[in-house]
């Protein structure tokens, strides 16, 4: 399965929208590979990513910090 979303700043006056992505897994306990392209032109990989966490991701650095989803 592929899956593509973009981050958008912004939203209307004086309001912000969340620039987490989310993607749904379904069954799946992982991602292959996440690609990610950076407003810079860089370009990152990153393979077998754990599902249900949420993760920050820092250009260059790649996973910084994750944080388990709570349970359903």
């Amino acid at each position: 399965m592929v899956q593509f979303s973009e981050v958008r700043a912004g939203g209307s006056y004086i309001s912000q929208n969340d620039p987490r992505l989310h993607f749904g897994l379904g069954v799946e306990a992982k991602m292959d590979e996440v690609e990610i392209k950076w407003p810079s032109g860089k370009v990152e990989a990153l393979r077998d990513v754990p599902a249900d966490f949420i993760y920050t991701i820092v250009e260059g650095q790649g996973i910084v910090d994750r944080t388990p989803l709570p349970p359903p």
